[in-house]
């Protein structure tokens, strides 16, 4: 499995006035407990901030109106997914992700959140917590990514 590419996926770190992060809690049952941020695959053609913007969107509700983009992350992460989920989830096509990172300001409020925007949706929950909580609230495979995100982004919040 380790010939699999890695599929190209774009995720946006949305922090609020008050320097806090969105997190959204999975609705897929395998995943529940776990908050993360949004993110999903790039479509072909598409450049990543427009994927990253898209998935935001896509996943909260929150449109390009709502969000301020402060800075791109420097390089992109990648993670591998655990044994148990090779060759299950996206088809068997992939190994895990490659990522590029995106941090925003939300200019909106919590009432222009909608995570039934898009069908189906993909968290049933939504909350605020400190840059430094991310990485405890992410499943165990994808911890590292979140780890090195936060040192890069948490500065610029």
């Amino acid at each position: 499995m380790n010939d699999l590419p890695y599929r190209p996926c774009a995720g946006f770190m949305l922090a609020n006035e008050y320097g806090d992060v969105f997190v959204g809690e999975r609705i897929d049952p395998s995943a529940h407990g776990f908050w993360q941020m949004p993110q999903g695959g790039i479509d072909k053609g598409e450049d990543p901030e427009t994927a990253a913007l898209r998935e935001l969107e896509e996943e909260t509700g929150v449109g390009g109106a709502l969000v301020s983009i402060i800075a791109p992350a420097s390089r992109q992460f990648r993670y591998d997914l655990p044994p148990e989920l090779l060759g299950k989830v996206w088809k068997g096509k992939y190994r895990g992700q490659i990522q590029h990172w995106y941090l925003g300001r939300f200019l909106g409020s919590d009432a222009d959140i909608n995570l039934e925007a898009h069908n189906p949706p993909e968290f049933h929950a939504f909350r605020w917590v400190s840059p430094r909580e991310l990485p405890d609230l992410i499943v165990p495979f994808k911890r590292a990514v979140y780890e090195e995100l936060v040192a890069e982004f948490a500065p610029l919040i």
